[in-house]
């Protein structure tokens, strides 16, 4: 497991990679600050109104060409939002709107929002932009993947997890794999889905829980946080938000002219998630605190029934 002096030296060396990367791209940074230190080390380059989002713990199996390319997607996913006229974080018009690799990390550089309040969580409250969101990308144009944010992931992190029963009992391992042994088929491919799921479309999806990665000002909300955006049908963004929340969003969608919620693709998506936060603890000795943060859930996945 990585020791939070080693969390805190590479939270640095990203800072000042993406100084020196906004200093070569003619931004001024000299009042740079680290405001997020997770997944990804998120860096103010005050003065400039820019952050740069560096990403420092990636899957099992993860490489710089699928880095790119979520990467690429995601700049481009909402760079089309902005230009619909869709309060979103948008890549900064100061840079070329491109991902940018120095000292080994791979960052893109987006505008900053100012005057953002606490965020509350309201997953019931914020249906309503999640159906507004995908109502909009229904209509994106460019090319997306079919569930991006598990391709090659499942698989690359229980191999990982093997062995490693200080993250995950070999019990609970072998079911995980079962499940996925089951639902992986369904997600291969568009063509799968369908047979599985007659009937029920996909389509753009946030594809990260969308109600979560909403920011919000004073004056506006804004989407945010589309690097697993991909063609999925909308239940994978709503899984485990609860009954209220897919009231509320029914509501919503209803009136976009969106399909309702499909239950049985609910809870097929549910489980899809369960086994994400499971496999999630193959990047617990980079990321020590995943293990107390998804604790939770795996307990919760652990006490139900076996998938299939």
């Amino acid at each position: 497991m990585i020791t939070e002096d080693e969390r805190a030296a590479r939270s640095e060396r990203a800072l000042r990679a993406a100084v020196a990367a906004a200093g070569e791209l003619g931004l001024d940074a000299g009042q740079a600050t680290v405001v997020y230190d997770v997944f990804s080390v998120v860096v103010d380059l005050a003065p400039a109104p820019v952050v740069a989002r560096v990403p420092v713990v990636t899957p099992p199996g993860s490489g710089p060409e699928q880095r790119e390319r979520f990467q690429r997607t995601e700049l481009a996913v909402a760079a089309w939002l902005d230009a619909r006229g869709e309060h979103t974080v948008v890549p900064s018009p100061l840079v070329p709107a491109e991902p940018v690799v120095r000292d080994g990390f791979a960052m893109t550089f987006w505008e900053r929002i100012d005057g953002v309040l606490p965020a509350d969580y309201d997953v019931v409250g914020r249906m309503p932009d999640v159906a507004r969101l995908h109502a909009v990308l229904r209509d994106y144009p460019g090319e997306l993947r079919f569930f991006p944010g598990v391709e090659g992931y499942m698989d690359a992190s229980f191999d990982s997890l093997e062995g490693r029963e200080d993250l995950l009992p070999a019990a609970d391992l072998a079911r995980a794999r079962a499940e996925w042994a089951v639902l992986g088929p369904l997600l291969a491919s568009e063509e799968a889905f369908g047979e599985a799921f007659p009937g029920v479309t996909v389509q753009a999806t946030h594809g990260d829980a969308p109600f979560f990665n909403i920011i919000e000002t004073g004056g506006a909300t804004y989407y945010s946080d589309f690097e697993h955006v991909g063609v999925a049908p909308v239940e994978w963004d709503l899984a485990h938000t609860g009954v209220e929340a897919v009231a509320a969003y029914e509501a919503a969608a209803g009136v976009l002219g969106l399909r309702g919620v499909d239950v049985g693709v609910l809870a097929a998506m549910e489980r899809v998630r369960d086994l994400q936060m499971v496999a999630c603890l193959a990047m617990a000795p980079a990321l020590p605190v995943l293990v107390e943060g998804v604790a939770s859930q795996v307990e919760v996945w652990r006490a139900s029934e076996v998938w299939g």
